[in-house]
């Protein structure tokens, strides 16, 4: 494990607005970077990798073409694209917010090497992120399209990609900052510990994200982080708001921030 070592996912739902097609809330993704600058120069020893969803702009494109489920024909294999260019754009905004703030961003495509079997990844590059890693640069990566052996093309979902790379680099933490305080029971409060005994209990009050998301919502996102808990069980996750002022950089500078919901295996 990589005892400083910690991913940080900026949720679709925090950086764009999820109800209307291609949105970005600027003013939030630039003080999300400053915050993250501050915990880079406060922690000196944190290592960062970052990730982002694709919120109002992927999301709505892969929805329209059912790219998640196949790429077969020629007009699926011009949404394919789509999508792709989509994220990519929504992820230029992202880095250069990064790069103004003064965070040494690195940008690595998952397209551009990741191969899938049915929707899961088989193979993404990781080399090229352990170089910058050590050399104490930030690489960011985020939800895209992928080629499948099964089903001609997909969607790879942040969490995907997050999971997989998990299991390569072995962090200490993974941060998922959204705009909800984390997971909520049924009467909207937010839960402190989800244990994986849990898991059944509270399924039937995990809703779907606000807006489009082809990749599952909070329910999807909760029962995956479960999973990898298991395997990993000294890895922490945390799922909270990044609307909080604060609470981005509180996250990835105090071990135990006391703010959002702790995704525990035991």
């Amino acid at each position: 494990m990589m005892s400083n070592l910690v991913f940080l996912k900026l949720g679709g739902s925090l950086i764009t607005d999820k109800t209307r097609e291609e949105t970005v809330r600027p003013d939030v993704l630039a003080r999300l970077a400053i915050e993250i600058k501050n915990a880079i120069e406060t922690k000196s020893e944190l290592s960062l990798l970052i990730s982002h969803g694709s919120g109002s702009f992927g999301h709505v494109a892969a929805s329209k073409h059912g790219t998640r489920q196949g790429v077969h024909t020629r007009s699926d294999w011009i949404g394919f694209a789509e999508v792709s260019s989509a994220a990519a754009r929504l992820h230029g905004q992202v880095r250069q917010a990064l790069v103004d703030a003064g965070v040494p961003a690195v940008t690595f495509q998952p397209s551009a090497s990741a191969i899938c079997e049915d929707g899961s990844i088989v193979t993404l590059s990781v080399q090229q992120i352990e170089v910058t890693l050590r050399e104490g640069l930030v690489p960011i990566v985020y939800g895209d399209v992928a080629i499948d052996t099964v089903r001609g093309g997909t969607i790879i979902s942040t969490e995907e990609i997050l999971t997989y790379l998990a299991k390569k680099l072995e962090p200490s933490s993974i941060l998922l900052a959204g705009e909800t305080g984390g997971v909520l029971d049924g009467e909207g409060t937010v839960i402190d510990v989800v244990r994986s005994s849990d898991i059944k209990e509270i399924k039937q009050a995990l809703s779907g994200s606000r807006g489009t998301d082809v990749t599952g919502g909070m329910a999807s996102k909760v029962e995956g982080m479960m999973e990898l808990a298991t395997t990993q069980p000294s890895l922490q996750i945390r799922i909270f708001s990044g609307l909080v002022e604060g609470a981005v950089e509180r996250c990835l500078t105090v071990e135990d921030p006391g703010i959002g919901t702790l995704i525990s295996s035991s």
